[in-house]
């Protein structure tokens, strides 16, 4: 539900301030819903510094600096292509943290090996260069893949952020 998006992103909101840092996000199937998600938050100025919406792969390409070899070998959706958006966001922003999604959100545009519902996912971090990558099959329909995806990036952001921020800070 619209809640649950509200209450992850203000969650993320809550670690990202406690970090004393800001987040990128970088997405494709789901067209800035993660942003849009953030910056429904009052306050998040304070921790979201921008989004990138990157659609097609010149955007990936040019906006982000994905590799057009990355694309060839292992396609868009693919966790190679995640982990360059992410690392990209950081690259291209100044936040210490970034978040990027790329998938087939359906109905149509899915094959065998990545069938409608397959997202990638890369959680990026400035401060030691670390990025995390993850595959999932959602199902349901566009809406419900777009959605899932939105929850599994923000509720991603807010398990890094528990792992390096000290207990009880």
């Amino acid at each position: 539900s619209q809640d649950t998006l509200s209450a992850l992103a203000a969650l993320a909101g809550e670690r990202l301030r406690r970090s004393g840092d800001t987040l990128a996000t970088a997405e494709s199937c789901t067209g800035g819903w993660v942003a849009q998600s953030i910056t429904a938050i009052a306050g998040s100025s304070e921790w979201f510094d921008r989004g990138f919406v990157t659609y097609s792969n010149e955007a990936k390409q040019e906006m982000l600096g994905v590799s057009p070899d990355t694309l060839a070998r292992h396609g868009s959706v693919s966790e190679q292509t995640a982990s360059e958006m992410a690392a990209g966001a950081l690259e291209h922003s100044h936040a210490g943290f970034a978040v990027s999604i790329t998938g087939v959100a359906g109905p149509t545009g899915g094959s065998r090996a990545k069938p409608v519902g397959t997202v990638c996912f890369g959680w990026a971090r400035r401060a030691d260069g670390s990025v995390r990558v993850e595959t999932r099959r959602f199902e349901g329909n566009r809406e419900a893949v777009r959605r899932q995806s939105v929850v599994h990036a923000l509720q991603g952001v807010i398990e890094w952020l528990d792992a390096v921020l000290p207990a009880g800070g």
